[in-house]
């Protein structure tokens, strides 16, 4: 097993990230980043699931669901990692262990790591959020990728969402006639009206300035003798 995972790493480029694959089995030409070593620390199991989700996804479709595991397990290096790691590879090779995909291997990945650490890692995360000096489209993206994981769904994940965003559009939404709803509704509507507001303003500053550029030399001749 150990060789095999060496053979795949030299025929992918190697381990590092930032690279691109360049073996047989590089699908595509285009470059996708390569995911940072997993050491076995629960908060980073989500990010290093993520990371390797597109990598397969990008450069490595078509491939054999072994090959994928065996391509993941090269990345996972150190500290507690590498006992979980040699386990896995000797229940592969001994066949008391198969996956029919590579999500099945995820899910038993992130089981063994998480222990629930990373969902209140996130939960705490959500809680603490606001939007700030931030676009809604700036909140609305980090508010997703802390949301899941974080164990929140439905009408509290919509509470945190409102919450964290700014009050003035937060108000807005929640005195209109059909105030949404659902969280994607919250989404929608809230990132339009903060697009519309930000125009309105850039259009207000534009003719601010157009108009001071405009008055200054007459006010100037008016007072020539």
């Amino acid at each position: 097993m150990q060789a095999q995972i060496q053979a795949l790493l030299a025929a992918q480029g190697g381990v590092g990230a930032g690279g691109a694959g360049t073996g047989p089995n590089a699908g595509s030409h285009m470059e996708v980043a390569k995911p940072a070593i997993f050491n076995g620390e629960a908060g980073k199991v989500g990010g290093f699931i993520t990371a390797c989700r597109l990598y397969l996804k990008m450069k490595m479709r078509g491939t054999l669901v072994e090959e994928q595991v065996q391509w993941v397990l090269s990345y996972v290096q150190g500290g507690s990692a590498d006992v979980w790691k040699e386990n896995v590879m000797e229940e592969l090779e001994s066949g008391e262990m198969e996956y029919e995909t590579a999500e099945e291997f995820f899910t038993n990945l992130r089981k063994e790591f998480s222990g629930g650490e990373e969902e209140s890692i996130k939960a705490m995360e959500l809680r603490r959020m606001e939007q700030g000096r931030k676009t809604m489209e700036e909140y609305m993206q980090e508010f997703k990728r802390t949301a899941r994981g974080s164990g929140y769904e439905g009408r509290p994940l919509v509470e945190e969402f409102k919450r964290g965003m700014n009050g003035g559009i937060r108000r807005k939404l929640m005195e209109v006639e059909n105030p949404p709803i659902s969280i994607k509704q919250w989404y929608r509507r809230a990132t339009a009206l903060d697009r519309n507001w930000r125009e309105s303003r850039r259009e207000e500053e534009r003719l601010r300035k157009k108009e001071v550029g405009g008055g200054g030399p007459k006010q100037e001749r008016q007072s020539l003798p």
